[in-house]
């Protein structure tokens, strides 16, 4: 899930990726971009029609659609890293818009389970948002097997 996205194509690249995955991308409203956004369509080239997109227009939206799934929030400020979760069918990825990620208020809300960041060295500041949702999901892939991968 990617909490109003800034950047086409983040989301174009993300599109690539639940594509190849078999993964569902969601997006919360608002959205810093038209989904019909040439840069967006040519991040995801002709993969469009083979990933699940969904648009909730707010988180609430989003919850409720979702709901009872495990919400695990990315965020450069959590102690447990990404690779220590055990990954279960179902749950959702959520990461925060470019530049800043997941707002406090955001990473309050009761329907997330856990908070995981992904390690870099000292003083970076931040992956962009594709290449993380990208490590995350093919992390939690690889737990299950790759099921229907090859």
């Amino acid at each position: 899930m990617f909490v109003s996205p800034r950047i086409p194509p983040n989301t174009g690249n993300a599109i690539r990726t639940a594509a190849a995955t078999g993964a569902e991308l969601h997006l919360v409203e608002p959205l810093g971009f038209d989904l019909s956004e040439p840069k967006l369509r040519r991040a995801g080239l002709d993969y469009h029609d083979l990933a699940s997109v969904t648009v909730h227009a707010s988180l609430q939206a989003a919850w409720e659609a979702l709901a009872p799934a495990r919400v695990i929030a990315f965020t450069a400020h959590a102690s447990t890293s990404y690779a220590d979760v055990a990954y279960q069918a179902g749950d959702v990825l959520m990461f925060g818009p470019e530049p800043d990620g997941l707002d406090a208020e955001t990473l309050s809300d009761a329907h997330i389970t856990e908070q995981v960041r992904i390690p870099m060295l000292p003083g970076r500041r931040s992956l962009n948002l594709s290449n993380a949702a990208a490590i995350a999901i093919y992390e939690a892939w690889r737990q299950h097997g790759y099921p229907e991968g090859v």
